[in-house]
């Protein structure tokens, strides 16, 4: 079942590998390995996608696409999970991500201002932008590593779930 499900949702390997922003890996996208749906594969695009997406950067879908190639994860799913921060949820993500940054580094968080503008987030950078990265990454670490476990858990119950199942229904038809 975890392979039906992710494999309905898969893009063609073709029209990614041709894509225009991943020409600079080269060789490396025809590694089978990147189009593999099994566990670990699975399992690691889901760490190396969480991970990306938590990263404060323009074009996280690159960092993904890179992290996939080195860790020989499933390349369309490492990509396609950076979206869980896009325009929407990306503000509380990465507010919370600031506040997880100040909490460790023991320093007050800034409160949001009424009005967020881009002059605001401009002028109060400056003091922000090392507890901002230190939660961005350590959250990213965190989720990325929770994501892997999870996964690599639910894989392994609905193996023994449907392995059971059959042994249950050979039974039954024995019987």
């Amino acid at each position: 079942m975890p392979r039906r499900i992710f494999k309905r949702y898969m893009p063609n390997p073709d029209t990614i590998r041709d894509h225009k922003s991943l020409r600079f890996l080269g060789t490396l996208m025809h590694d089978p390995n990147l189009w593999h749906l099994n566990r670990h594969s699975v399992a690691r695009a889901m760490a190396m996608g969480l991970f990306a997406a938590f990263v404060p950067i323009p074009m996280q879908m690159l960092l993904a696409a890179g992290l996939a190639v080195m860790v020989r994860a499933n390349l369309p799913i490492s990509v396609g999970l950076v979206w869980l921060t896009n325009p929407i949820t990306m503000p509380p993500v990465f507010y919370c991500t600031y506040k997880v940054g100040a909490w460790i580094m023991q320093i007050a968080p800034r409160p949001l201002p009424d009005e967020l503008t881009f002059s605001w987030i401009t002028q109060e950078l400056s003091s922000m932008w090392q507890p901002f990265l230190l939660g961005s990454l350590l959250c990213g670490v965190l989720v990325g590593a929770l994501g892997y476990m999870l996964t690599m858990l639910y894989w392994r119950w609905w193996v023994g779930h449907s392995w059971r199942k059959r042994q249950k229904a050979r039974r039954e038809a024995n019987d």
